[in-house]
């Protein structure tokens, strides 16, 4: 009995049994699928009391961070991955999944992955911040320009912003006080975990019968995702070390490169192109999971040759 509880609260094991109910128990995610906002806002606010409002003081030191996490994540990660979804993929709504991807904000997990992976925790804190901040302008102006908006209106995509990136971030201040902050505390990480499952549940779901159906899609999604996580991220990884620079903000700036938030993804992406632009973002959630599984193996095969 230990062992299944202990099961159940791993973030592994949990993302993958979402990805494997999607595909047996789908067809019931239609019954869910019009409250993934509020699925997400609750999520999206528990996540964001990983960044303690102390971590932004001083504030000249916000500048240089909060830049790079936007360059970093709006920009090369963007170009590479629309970029590629242009050359290989044909379907439109597959394509704006794409687009989705891309101008999504980055994951708040990279901040937890930043310390077991040994970068730089207050940098990644300020680079997430400020990716974060600017997707409330970035991410309605790049979407509506690619896209030509359409089918979408601009003030409805800026209110989704706004649902599920500034209620959250107003709503966490309040839960970091002290009172609050103990329940939050103690639930954050199943809350995050098992509300990032659902979405990525209803987005396999919705999307049950092409996964079985259309092997040649999901080929190309995967590669993809491939070569815009494991790839763009090793490269910037070898850049990062023939110029010299310092390892652990090297880290930070892998992560912040490369780690989206694939439960935001979801959401925008059924909200407003449907449930096929969602299986490019379900692909995500996947293997944003491998890379960060990957990253952490490495590390441990490194520090065990280092002590032998």
């Amino acid at each position: 009995m230990q062992y299944i509880f202990n099961l159940v609260r791993n973030r592994n094991f949990v993302l993958v049994l979402a990805v494997v109910l999607g595909l047996i128990l789908g067809d019931s995610a239609i019954h869910i699928k019009d409250y993934t906002t509020y699925v997400l806002a609750i999520v999206m606010t528990f996540s964001i009391t990983n960044i303690r409002t102390s971590s932004l003081y001083p504030l000249q030191t916000l500048v240089k961070p909060m830049m790079t996490g936007i360059l970093l994540n709006y920009l090369f990660y963007a170009i590479v991955m629309i970029g590629l979804a242009w050359l290989l993929i044909d379907d439109k709504d597959l394509f704006y999944g794409f687009v989705v991807i891309a101008t999504t904000p980055p994951g708040v997990a990279i901040i937890p992955f930043s310390y077991i992976l040994k970068g730089d925790v207050e940098y990644s804190i300020k680079g997430v911040l400020g990716a974060f901040l600017c997707t409330v302008f970035i991410t309605p102006f790049i979407v509506g320009w690619i896209t030509g908006n359409k089918g979408i209106e601009s003030f409805e995509l800026f209110m989704l912003m706004v649902k599920t990136i500034v209620i959250p971030l107003i709503i966490s201040r309040f839960l970091l006080m002290p009172l609050p902050f103990k329940l939050v505390d103690k639930i954050r990480g199943k809350v995050v975990d098992w509300g990032f499952a659902l979405l990525i549940f209803i987005a396999v779901g919705l999307n049950r019968k092409v996964f079985f159906s259309e092997p040649g899609i999901l080929i190309k999604i995967a590669l993809i995702l491939f070569l815009t996580h494991f790839v763009l991220g090793m490269a910037y990884e070898k850049i990062c070390k023939a110029l010299g620079r310092n390892e652990v903000k090297a880290m930070s700036e892998n992560l912040l490169l490369t780690i989206k938030s694939s439960g935001f993804a979801v959401v925008t992406a059924i909200t407003l192109f449907g449930q096929k632009a969602a299986i490019p973002t379900a692909g995500l959630a996947i293997f944003v999971l491998l890379y960060l599984l990957f990253l952490s193996f490495r590390m441990e095969l490194k520090e065990k040759s280092r002590q032998n």
